[in-house]
């Protein structure tokens, strides 16, 4: 490694894409100060990942299995989904570009893990061990990673209650309305069998859905 912001084996324009997602990620501005405790932080973090690029529909964690990575997403759409041993697919949340995918749940990192992770798309992917990661987070102190993780766990629990919330009070109809008025961008990208999983209904239900609404 040549200094504290370049990860073996990459480009520079590579790592300023993984310290510019990490800063997002832990909401932190560096304003160009490479010698701060935060460039410190995020130099320590950058050092633990490595490129990965995958094809749609790669398996990144499965089920009866521990959860043992941290995701950044440079480019492509993730999905988190449990799948019940008949095959029936539930997918609880997308994942996108500068997002920071890591097992949220202690159960998960367990062989007791039910959730899956899967790319929807082709994606360009920086990976690091999850355990390193944390260790990395907790020995800058302060209570960073209390902070950190308290966050993610808050807005997934949110989003999951609201998303239950709407399964059983409103139609379809207007569920697939508030999902075209909120993710117009992975309506376009991601295939309707996945997006039919997370509104909750079946393919040729959201096939008319989509067609109704034209």
């Amino acid at each position: 490694m040549n200094s504290r912001f370049r990860p073996p084996e990459t480009s520079p324009t590579t790592d300023i894409a993984l310290l510019n997602g990490l800063s997002r990620a832990f909401g932190i501005s560096l304003n160009g100060k490479q010698d701060g405790p935060d460039a410190c932080f995020l130099g320590d973090l950058a050092r633990l990942f490595h490129p990965h690029q995958v094809d749609a529909e790669t398996s990144l964690e499965k089920h009866d299995s521990p959860w043992t990575n941290v995701y950044l997403i440079e480019s492509g759409v993730l999905r988190l989904f449990r799948e019940s041993p008949t095959g029936k697919v539930a997918v609880h949340h997308f994942f996108s570009e500068g997002d920071l995918v890591w097992p949220v749940f202690g159960r998960s990192r367990t062989v007791r893990n039910t959730l899956c992770l899967t790319s929807s798309l082709p994606a360009k992917l920086w990976v690091a061990d999850f355990s390193a990661f944390r260790a990395a987070i907790q020995n800058h102190g302060d209570g960073r990673w209390q902070k950190f993780a308290l966050v993610l766990t808050e807005e997934i629990a949110e989003l999951t209650s609201m998303r239950e919330y709407r399964k059983q009070t409103m139609p379809a109809t207007q569920r697939y309305q508030i999902l075209l008025e909120e993710y117009p961008e992975l309506v376009r990208r991601v295939p309707d069998n996945q997006l039919a999983s997370w509104l909750g209904v079946v393919p040729a239900t959201f096939s008319r859905l989509k067609t109704g609404h034209r």
